[in-house]
């Protein structure tokens, strides 16, 4: 099989070969080892077919049935693979083969990380750099990995000369692959001065078999298996004076055999010739040794003389090299395999940990030196800001807390061996000291909840972990459980005249708990599964508490305050009920138990009137109005005040994670800290993928305040019928399939030419132009007075399923995100015959109700509306089906817009139909949608908009992901 240098696969080709069979095929030198990728029907993934002649090469493979049959495979140098397997590893629909050498090839690039990487010649003498020394428990995890390969993942056979089929080892294929890694990374400059040879940092196979000899002992570490550990002694520590400064550090060097993890030996033992201990370790151990040294020498400094001294045994410790040896220097020596062991008999750390509690409880604590206690103290009422909590440490020995007296003993030390209650005891003074300087800081209750829930806290750029005392650890176990059962559960009140379901009474409940304490709440239930009635429901409770009586403020859009007027007339006959709006809008004569509906709009420009107000409760529906936190109407909602404040949407992040931070600060205050921290904190690390552990802090923060089900659930919304989602490919027509491919070639050039705002503009403006293309032609051209019929493809496919679900005496929804492209489908279905209304964002509210009436009575089957307009907030069930002309890139937005028509009510199945102009850049971005949908229902892990990052692509990712392919006609 001859070797293609490839070109770096494209995002899209990236996405196919993720889903592909994978396995590693072996070469000498390792570097030009290959992965190998074919679909499960044994056909070439068609990444690169169109940008190199014959990339895929015919391959055999062992089948399930452990019979050989041919496939033909696309072939990576394992280098160019890195970038495929890496963001296969946690795509959840990678093959199972893909996740695991993208498992090991994650594992192969931390072990070079950590510099183990030794050069050296392979069996035909040539250049080669190998993973190593691996240590015992390197070796382990080798081992661990190599026994989670699945089948397909060493599916190539051996060249075994004409035996049976035999399929290479999982261990020995890992090692193989992790050295091919390894070779191909340090091909740098630099290698040459780290291995005094010019081959080292060349690409093309050198061989030497003048280096036999040199390679022979490099290669000792790696072959002899033998690393090194310190062993930190306190020689005469049981006879030292406890009045005297304390006993003298010493650090002994010991050796460890890999293969015997269990016969270990002082240097000087090792290195006596005359030992009987050195034969154990083998000839090479003295070379093993020093390559270990050397590298731990340059990790920390102090352990350069162990590598001077004619015998290397042990070196004295001065009291600040054992205070690094407490800190960083030890994590950065196991970093590269060298462990720190401290002696057994000394109490080496304290239980180091932050408690958070009321005042009263922590002095009391402080003064017995007992354990917190949950149940001392009740809870307030209400989570004020006045109710100031104390963050303290506990320290302890053992179980035992420290005193405050001899914290400060220990914080004012200047040594790191202290006597303490008659031992030594072994400390970090300069953590004591910034642990009793952060002790007596006070948090407010909502601080305090969001550090107790997440259980830590950082302090000092160090992650410490966090323990609730008195009532607030019993309120975060209340928390910790949205929809758990209650004591003191709320019935569905007496006024309400409709069944609640059993989530919207859990719902009910745990808003009634969350605004009861003062805290706020996101309802970001599915649309369609009630929001509107349980925030009905919860006003009614709140009525018969004079602590939490008062009237409602309702927020919402234009579209839906007919929507609520009709709700609570029907749900809540005999509740007062006005709207803020218009010319005539007044608060004369508010009553306590009234609903006031107003839209975002008048609530930005009537802020300061309806701040006047003392609110019972303010509520956001469709909250996604609020996600830019800096936006007007944001800022002016923030100041009107309220006992409880509560957000309904379905889609609390649409785009990314700061969206989130805007609907829950408001509900909230100060739960998830300043925008600025929250987007370092957590926004960046969860959004990349690259800390998995801030991902789950923040599930734990946000889980209490924002509660979300979904028609999916189980016992959710039985009732609901089936819901089926269909991509349906177009091809373009000629005249299309024309203008496509000249604005691509005409804007390319532009932009390549472009840089900064200029070139983020060239590209949104490509991205439209064709999208409007793809839609038809005349939008693109804006063509006054246009010949429609036979232009678009997607309006042949349009008029087809539109003759199948009339015939049939359906109803359909039409979403495009263009008016002018409805206004062309309105004509075009004019022409035909077909009687259609239009809802925009220039339609009037009481036009808007007149519609969605009429629309719902029969009387017209097609609904075209504008997605963004009609995409919230409008009960249309008598829609069997739902058309998306056009994608709107964002799966939050589109899901909204179809559960105008899927949800509670709908009695018959209900189809999606997404319109997809095959080959074009609609084609590529249905695959990313697919993805960014499952982001999105996660709720926590949405990154960019797709528009947004598209425009942050080079100029060839971009020319890949616009090119035209395979369609027209």
């Amino acid at each position: 099989m001859a070797a293609h240098r490839l070109p770096a696969p494209t995002p899209s080709e990236i996405d196919e070969l993720a889903r592909c069979h994978v396995t590693f095929l072996p070469a000498d030198p390792a570097r030009l080892g290959r992965i190998a990728f074919w679909h499960t029907d044994g056909s070439a993934p068609q990444a690169f077919s169109d940008r190199v002649e014959e990339p895929a090469e015919e391959l055999t493979v062992a089948g399930a049935d452990a019979e050989p049959y041919a496939v033909r495979a696309v072939l990576l140098p394992v280098r160019d693979a890195l970038p495929v397997l890496t963001r296969a590893r946690p795509r959840a629909d990678a093959s199972r083969a893909a996740a695991f050498w993208g498992t090991a090839a994650l594992r192969a690039l931390q072990l070079a990380a950590r510099g183990l990487l030794l050069p050296g010649l392979t069996t035909t003498d040539h250049d080669a750099w190998r993973i190593g020394p691996l240590g015992a428990d390197e070796l382990e995890r080798v081992r661990e990995l190599a026994a989670s390969m699945p089948p397909e993942a060493h599916a190539v056979p051996l060249d075994a000369g004409g035996e049976p089929l035999l399929l290479p080892e999982p261990e020995v294929l890992v090692r193989q692959f992790l050295d091919a890694v390894a070779d191909g990374l340090p091909r740098t400059p630099a290698a040459a001065l780290a291995t005094g040879s010019p081959a080292f940092a060349a690409d093309p196979p050198q061989r030497l078999p003048e280096q036999r000899a040199w390679a022979t002992e490099v290669a000792a570490g790696h072959d002899a298996g033998v690393r090194i550990s310190l062993r930190v002694e306190l020689p005469g520590l049981e006879s030292a004076d406890p009045d005297a400064a304390g006993p003298v550090f010493r650090a002994v060097l010991q050796l460890h055999s890999v293969s015997d993890p269990a016969l270990v030996a002082d240097a000087a033992e090792v290195w006596g010739e005359s030992s009987p201990t050195a034969g154990a370790f083998g000839p090479h151990a003295r070379m093993d040794a020093l390559l270990a040294l050397r590298r731990a020498t340059r990790a920390w400094a102090p352990l350069a003389p162990l590598l001077s001294a004619a015998v290397p045994d042990a070196i004295e410790l001065a009291d600040e090299e054992v205070g690094e040896l407490l800190g960083g220097a030890a994590r950065t020596l196991a970093a590269i395999g060298v462990q720190v062991h401290w002696p057994k008999d000394l109490a080496r750390k304290f239980t180091t940990r932050a408690v958070i509690g009321p005042v009263q409880d922590s002095a009391e604590q402080g003064a017995s030196g007992a354990r917190p206690d949950s149940t001392q103290s009740a809870a307030p009422s209400t989570l004020s800001a006045d109710a100031l909590l104390a963050f303290e440490w506990w320290f302890a020995l053992g179980d035992t807390r420290l005193t405050r007296a001899e914290l400060d003993q220990l914080a004012e030390a200047s040594r790191p061996v202290v006597r303490l209650r008659d031992q030594w005891v072994l400390i970090d003074p300069e953590e004591v000291r910034r642990a009793r300087a952060a002790q007596d800081r006070k948090v407010t209750p909502v601080d305090a909840l969001s550090t107790v829930l997440t259980g830590s806290t950082e302090v000092d750029g160090r992650r410490v972990e966090v323990e609730a005392s008195g009532w607030l650890a019993g309120l975060r176990d209340r928390l910790a459980d949205p929809e758990g059962a209650r004591q003191d559960a709320v019935e569905q009140p007496a006024a309400l005249t409709a069944r609640l379901r059993d989530y919207q009474l859990r719902g009910l409940n745990w808003l009634a708990d969350m605004t009861s304490l003062g805290l706020g709440g996101c309802l970001a239930d599915d649309m369609g599964l009630g929001k509107t009635i349980t925030l009905i429901a919860l006003h009614l409770h709140r009525q018969s508490d004079p602590a939490t009586a008062g009237p409602t403020l309702v927020v919402c859009p234009t579209s839906l305050m007919g929507n609520w007027q009709r709700e609570i007339e029907k749900f809540a006959p005999g509740t007062p009920v006005r709207r803020f709006h218009g010319s005539a809008r007044r608060l004369e004569g508010l009553a306590d138990g009234e609903f006031v509906l107003t839209t975002y709009g008048t609530m930005r420009l009537d802020a300061a009137k309806l701040g006047e107000v003392a609110w019972g409760m303010v509520v956001t529906d469709e909250a996604q109005h609020i996600k830019n936190p800096y936006s007007a109407t944001a800022r002016q909602l923030r100041t009107i005040g309220a006992r409880a404040r509560v957000a309904l949407t379905g889609t609390p992040v649409e785009n990314n994670l700061s969206e989130l931070w805007a609907i829950l600060d408001w509900t909230t205050p100060g739960l998830l800290g300043r925008l600025g921290t929250f987007r370092t904190k957590y926004a960046q690390a969860v959004e990349g993928g690259k800390d998995p552990a801030a991902a789950e802090r923040l599930s734990r923060l946000v889980r209490p305040f924002l509660l979300r089900r979904r028609k999916s659930d189980p016992g959710i919304a039985p009732e609901l019928p089936p819901k089926t989602e269909t991509d349906r490919a177009v091809s373009l027509t000629k005249e299309q399939t024309g203008l496509y491919e000249a604005v691509v070639r005409e804007t390319l050039a532009e932009i390549a030419g472009a840089d900064g705002f200029e070139r983020r503009g060239l590209v949104v403006k490509l991205l439209t132009a064709l999208k409007q293309i793809c839609n038809h032609p005349a939008q693109y051209l804006k063509e006054e007075q246009p010949r429609i019929a036979d232009r678009s493809g997607k309006l042949e496919l349009l008029d087809e399923l539109l003759d199948t679900i009339l015939s049939e005496d359906g109803a359909v929804l039409v979403f495009t995100q263009y008016v002018q492209m409805a206004r062309l489908i309105e004509q075009h279905l004019a022409a035909r015959g077909v009687a259609t209304q239009f809802l925009h964002g220039g339609t009037p509210v009481e036009q808007r109700e007149r519609m969605v009436r009429r629309f719902q009575d029969g009387e017209v089957p097609v609904f075209l509306l504008s997605l963004k307009a009609a995409g919230t907030g409008l009960n249309l069930t008598r829609a069997g089906h739902v058309v998306h002309y056009d994608r709107w890139w964002n799966p939050a937005v589109e899901a909204q817009a179809t559960d105008r028509a899927y949800r509670i009510g709908q009695t018959q199945p209900v189809q999606v139909h997404r319109l997809i102009a095959e080959g074009t850049i609609e084609d590529r971005i249905a695959e990313m949608l697919t993805r960014k949908r499952e982001l999105a229902d996660a709720v926590l892990g949405t990154g960019e908009s797709a528009e947004a990052a598209l425009t942050e692509l080079s100029d060839a990712e971009l020319a890949d992901l616009v090119a035209l392919r395979g369609s027209g006609r």
